[in-house]
């Protein structure tokens, strides 16, 4: 009788748990199962979940930015060769742009709302023509710029400035001024401050593949070949700490055998 009693009393207790809805998931469980999702390089279920916490809290700002941040990785996987995945590859980057706007409001004092603003709204402009580039450079550097005065070891925000100087100073003489002509005022930027920030990026996450790549790169506008094959070597040899490492890995052989058919 005992062990009867004991069957119904589980069977009975089985029914009650049943009966109980589980505890609906909070806007920081989805942000952590985001980061989970984001650690394991998926990208794409890490904006589920992101997604799904920033529907549950409007103006959660951890929500927002790591959304703006998940669209943007995924947009910049991509490497479109056709009509249609230039298109879907500019809606996300769109997209990244929303919500790292809405970031930017919901907490304009710290470091990654305007980071995403700046690395979406460069991205996006690339879609357009050359006088939307131009005239949206200098509101991309400021937002660069406000980013690391917010965070100073913003390693990705001093990557996106040398960028920004290496794009400027390939903007030069006669072209520089016959785009000031047509387009307005054209912002100026140099190889050497390039240099200077993306080692400054490199300094503080010498991990990082994609620092190594651009820093490269630089070296190749340089035409320090020495210094840039040292660097895509170096980008071959780091660990993949990021769903787009493997895509700079694959570029930074791209450069290697270019150089090698040139006997650089």
């Amino acid at each position: 009788m005992k062990k009867a009693s004991f069957a119904g009393a589980a069977v009975l207790a089985l029914l009650i748990a049943a009966a109980v809805p589980l505890a609906a998931q909070t806007a920081a469980d989805h942000i952590r199962q985001g980061d989970e999702h984001y650690a394991q390089f998926d990208d794409a279920k890490a904006l589920e979940e992101y997604l799904a916490a920033a529907k549950l809290e409007p103006e959660n700002y951890e929500a927002l930015w790591k959304t703006a941040r998940a669209y943007f990785d995924l947009g910049d996987l991509m490497e479109p060769k056709e009509k249609s995945a230039v298109e879907e590859q500019r809606k996300l980057f769109t997209e990244s742009y929303k919500y790292a706007r809405q970031a930017v409001r919901v907490n304009p004092e710290d470091t990654w709302g305007h980071f995403f603003y700046s690395a979406a709204q460069g991205k996006f402009v690339l879609t357009q023509g050359k006088k939307e580039q131009i005239n949206a450079s200098k509101n991309i550097k400021a937002e660069i710029e406000k980013a690391i005065e917010l965070d100073p070891e913003n390693d990705l925000a001093y990557h996106a400035l040398g960028l920004w100087h290496r794009t400027m100073a390939e903007i030069g003489g006669a072209k520089r001024l016959l785009g000031g002509l047509i387009y307005g005022s054209i912002p100026k930027g140099s190889v050497e401050e390039a240099e200077r920030y993306f080692k400054q990026a490199v300094e503080l996450n010498p991990e990082y593949t994609n620092h190594h790549l651009e820093l490269g790169r630089t070296y190749l506008a340089m035409n320090n070949y020495d210094l840039a094959k040292q660097e895509f070597q170096k980008t071959l040899e780091l660990p993949e700490s990021t769903s787009k490492c493997s895509l700079h890995k694959k570029e930074a052989q791209t450069e290697l055998d270019a150089l090698k058919k040139k006997g650089k």
